[in-house]
């Protein structure tokens, strides 16, 4: 999501990159030992140039992500070198403020300070580690700080000098969002209960509240609280924050495991029972085997070290979000601001909808569909007992953030995954109810508020500035961005509504997924917004076009995947449509310089992509714009866009293309790394493309795929040989540009024969993705 990503820094120029991307030996991942995958993620990458990762402790889809905060809005940003806390909530790359509960920060001496900001520690980056399940560094003030985590629970282990005065700070009152109220109760002498009540992200939301419990590893010597600037010694209870305080001229290590809970004080103490009690080396360990186990999915070989630690990398942090938002008794706070209880699944939270639909989510139904099953029950749940589909949802809140209808391909992929058994028509319901109205007013979700005018005209007018009654965004102010993600979801919906017998529906859905055509301006040749009147509004040139949320018309052109050969005939066809891609990505400057071309010329800088007529890898609207070569007859142009995008992600602090937004930058990384790409987000169409690794072992699960793997191989694939000769599927000759899911589960090996020069292979119209109809 990219409305807010503030200060951005472009990646383009090679002296603002190698000012940031300079990581220490010990903190940059190293070659794998006895096949160990975990030594090839460096969690540092995305750390700087507003990526917005953060390089902290975490489990994959971990409720609790135990990371460093050094200033910056999202949490962690490499160019810093002061530590303010430790804290519990942290979400992988997005673009606004919003986590950061509970920082706890080790210190020594006496405590007069209380506003994290002043009492934050110095460090050196070459005195930081990290790795799946782990971070340490060592703090100017002499004290090694390390993290591990659970699921529910972050560990913390604090190394101090030898003195009286070893002091843990556990600051409940200050945050990355914004901290509406905050408790502190210390219950005995090694435990501490704190409550905090937050809000925002982009938009103010409604409050959240989150309870969490500290236990220590042995009773402190003394403690106190905090209200304001006001510090207490020997105060059980408190409103800012808390300092315990510890004795280490002998025993110099303090261990600290704090639970987390959305629902109560007893689910925070609930969690800790269940996952609390083991040390921290323990832990560390388990973390490292359950990350292990993941990375193992997906085993590559061929390539450079280079290319081998930014691909694990990447598949680590599509592996961070949703979050677990069930405590271990599987209670959860429901968008009803009520408890329900998940039975039979684990709830999940966090929904970046508006950017995991188009490459995340994919990648987590093929490599974890346990957990995507359950993830899309929850989706369900939330519309059930909130009376609405999230958007973008946040912990136990709506933040109606970004346009259009995000949930809906994401659920329909989830159904034509078999995801859904037993939840079909539940699911379907509630993205019907979604497509063909607006919440009530008492509902705290936007939905698709231009529904109105959409049902009625066959567009969304563009109302600059337009605010909906609630927090979040209105798709009236982003009415021609708008209607393409309507367009888009309806064509999914009616592919969903057909297969289970709502022909009706299907029909109305289908014809309504061709009202993008209603934005095509006859006179330019390009989509274009729409005024209140009818009339097409904006400056006509499409690189400064109005009414595109996070884009331009150029940029937007190509996102219907449901019937892009309708868009290539409305612009005059094959050929045109070609002159217009290789204008689009700069094509014969590509082919001479692919890097510097990505760089330079795609990539700008922060919010270049509002006055752009280039491609723009950094923005979830483009992600599938390489691939409409496919539709236009010259596969073998994706194969070289897609090469020349790759080289934006690097193994340093720099290496993402902008914010990484819950795992969408790696998860595209991923799948056009391996030749696998959804180009119909929400329907089993998975474009084929030349892998960037000579054999890629994909371990999928049994029940939803017989063979329980798939090989892919492309003997000789290199940055000059990537063109596809021929691909073969299980040994027969497979002439088209695209499998379906049915097809993939059902295959053992996919070979490629690749060269250096492109071949007829995928050029006939025939081979290009279906048109849902």
């Amino acid at each position: 999501m990219r409305w807010t990503r503030r200060l951005r820094l472009c990646v383009a120029g090679a002296v603002a990159a190698s000012a940031l991307t300079a990581a220490p030996a010990t903190a940059r991942a190293a070659e794998a030992r006895d096949g160990r995958l975990t030594d090839l993620v460096d969690p540092f990458i995305g750390t700087a140039n507003e990526g917005n990762t953060f390089p902290g402790a975490a489990v994959p889809f971990g409720m609790v992500q135990l990371s460093p905060d050094t200033g910056h809005g999202t949490g962690y940003d490499h160019a810093h070198d002061r530590v303010r806390g430790f804290s519990l909530v942290h979400l992988s790359g997005v673009g606004c403020r919003i986590g950061g509960d509970l920082p706890a920060l080790p210190t020594t001496g006496e405590v007069t300070r209380t506003d994290y900001a002043q009492y934050a520690a110095p460090f050196r980056h070459d005195d930081e580690q990290a790795s799946p399940g782990y971070y340490g560094v060592g703090l100017g003030s002499g004290i090694r700080a390390e993290l591990t985590a659970t699921a529910r629970t972050g560990v913390q282990r604090y190394t101090f000098p030898a003195t009286d005065k070893a002091n843990v700070l556990l600051n409940a009152g200050q945050a990355l969002h914004r901290t509406v109220s905050s408790t502190v109760e210390i219950l005995d002498d090694r435990t501490v209960r704190t409550a905090i009540t937050g809000r925002g992200f982009c938009k103010d939301t409604v409050p959240y509240t989150v309870y969490t419990i500290t236990r220590f590893d042995r009773p402190f010597t003394a403690y106190g609280t905090w209200d304001g600037a006001t510090v207490t010694e020997g105060s059980r209870a408190g409103r800012g924050g808390a300092y315990l305080r510890f004795d280490t001229t002998r025993d110099r290590t303090v261990e600290a495991t704090t639970a987390l809970s959305y629902v109560d004080a007893a689910g925070a103490a609930g969690n800790l029972a269940a996952e609390g009690g083991r040390s921290f080396d323990a832990v560390r360990d388990a973390a490292r085997r359950a990350w292990e186990d993941r990375l193992q999915d997906v085993r590559v070989s061929g390539g450079d070290a280079t290319s081998r630690r930014t691909f694990y990398s990447a598949l680590y942090r599509s592996f961070l979000a949703p979050g677990v938002g069930s405590d271990a008794d599987g209670r959860y706070t429901g968008w009803d601001r009520r408890v329900h209880r998940a039975e039979g699944f684990t709830y999940y939270q966090n929904w970046s909808l508006w950017d995991t639909y188009r490459t995340q989510t994919q990648l987590l139904a093929l490599l974890a569909p346990a957990e995507s099953r359950d993830m899309a029950i929850s989706v369900i749940r939330i519309a059930e007992e909130s009376g609405w589909p999230p958007k973008w949802g946040y912990g136990t809140v709506e933040t109606n953030v970004m346009t259009g209808d995000p949930v809906t391909p994401y659920l329909t992929n989830a159904f034509h995954q078999g995801l859904l058994k037993g939840y079909e028509e539940r699911a379907y319901r509630a993205l019907r109810r979604n497509a063909e109205g607006v919440p009530p007013a008492g509902s705290p979700a936007v939905g698709r508020d231009a529904n109105p005018d959409y049902l009625a005209r066959g567009f969304v007018p563009y109302v600059e500035g337009h605010q909906p009654p609630k927090p979040g965004h209105s798709d009236y102010a982003f009415g021609a961005s708008a209607t393409l993600e309507y367009a888009l979801s309806d064509g999914m919906l009616a592919q969903m509504a057909r297969a289970l017998g709502h022909h009706e529906d299907a029909a109305r859905y289908a014809a309504r997924s061709r009202n993008y055509r209603t934005l095509l301006d006859p006179s330019t040749g390009f989509f274009r917004a729409r005024d209140a009147s009818g009339a097409f509004t904006g400056p006509a040139d499409p690189a400064r076009s109005v009414g595109f949320h996070e884009g331009t018309s150029w940029q937007y052109q190509w996102l219907v995947p449901q019937d892009l050969p309708g868009v290539i005939g409305l612009i005059g066809g094959r050929r045109a449509a070609n002159d217009r891609l290789d204008a689009f990505f700069a094509y014969d400057r590509l082919l001479r310089d692919p890097e510097r071309t990505a760089r330079e010329v795609w990539v700008h800088g922060p919010y270049a992509y509002y006055t752009a007529d280039k491609y723009n890898p950094l923005n979830e609207p483009d992600l599938a714009a390489p691939y409409t070569y496919l539709s236009t007859g010259q596969p073998w142009k994706t194969a070289d866009v897609v090469r020349a995008a790759l080289t934006l992600f690097t193994d340093e602090p720099a290496g993402l293309t902008g914010n990484d937004d819950l795992g969408t930058m790696s998860a595209w990384n991923v799948l056009s790394s391996i030749g696998l790409f959804p180009v119909q987000p929400g329907h089993p169409t998975w474009a084929l493309s030349t892998p960037v690794f000579e054999r890629v072992d994909l371990r999928l699960d049994r029940r939803h795929h017989p063979r329980g793997g798939l090989t892919i191989t492309a003997p000789g694939t290199s940055r000059t040989d990537h063109y596809i000769q021929t691909v073969a599927a299980d040994g027969v000759t497979h002439d088209r540009t695209y499998l379906t899911t049915d097809a993939l589960r059902s295959l053992g090996t996919l070979h490629y024969t690749v060269g250096p020069r492109p071949s007829r292979w995928g050029t006939s119209e025939q081979a290009a993705p279906p048109v849902l109809r």
